[in-house]
């Protein structure tokens, strides 16, 4: 099969917000397109949840995105680990702006970037293409929510024990933020910039104002 010669490829990377680097696919998806005669030509990386449509840089790719373009991604839980209301709306979104998404561990998705087949083939593989991506979206969400349950199971028995001592402080984060605190930024400033919650930026203007007063 001949490679669209007129694809746009989209590289999109995520990586959890606990995890290292979102980058670490590049290499696999190079490949993957240039076995197919394909250029990424941009990628958007971020280090967000796969569970929250909170995501600037898929949202960006989706902005400029055009018609027919194609969204590169590893794996779809890369794409989605969304609950079914946020997952459809993302695939309205994805089908409004006609970006084609293909993914490594989805074969099916393959032939998104080929021309040869004629229109009747075509639509028979999006329909089969879009079947898969909905229940590799649905298992990638399951995992997520077993993930979560084992987690608070294991956090209560810790409790228990009396062991359980918490995440561990992003003292650096903490840092910028008390920062932004001490230079009169607005909490909505300061949320939309680093992704704190309101809880968070209490305990952290509580510290602020205990220093101030010493």
């Amino acid at each position: 099969m001949s490679a669209d010669a007129q694809a746009f490829v989209r590289a999109y990377l995520r990586a959890s917000t606990n995890e290292q680097d979102a980058n670490r696919a590049r290499g696999q998806l190079e490949a993957f397109a240039k076995e197919r005669g394909l250029t990424i030509a941009s990628y958007y990386e971020e280090n967000e949840s796969g569970a929250s449509l909170k995501r600037p840089a898929l949202f960006r790719l989706l902005a400029d995105a055009r018609p027919g373009d194609i969204m590169l991604i590893e794996q779809v839980d890369r794409l989605s680990r969304l609950n079914d209301e946020d997952w459809q709306r993302l695939k309205r979104e994805l089908a409004t702006r006609q970006v084609r998404v293909v993914a490594l561990d989805l074969p099916t998705s393959w032939m998104m970037v080929t021309s040869d087949a004629d229109g009747f083939t075509s639509r028979m593989l999006e329909a089969i293409n879009g079947m898969m991506l909905d229940m590799l979206a649905a298992v990638a969400r399951k995992d997520y929510e077993d993930r979560k349950r084992r987690q608070t199971q294991g956090i209560a028995k810790a409790k228990e024990a009396g062991s359980y001592r918490g995440r561990p402080e992003d003292q650096k984060r903490n840092a910028s933020i008390m920062s932004l605190l001490r230079s009169g930024q607005t909490w909505t400033t300061i949320i939309e910039a680093t992704g704190a919650s309101r809880s968070t930026l209490a305990r952290l203007a509580k510290r602020v104002n205990a220093s101030a007063s010493n």
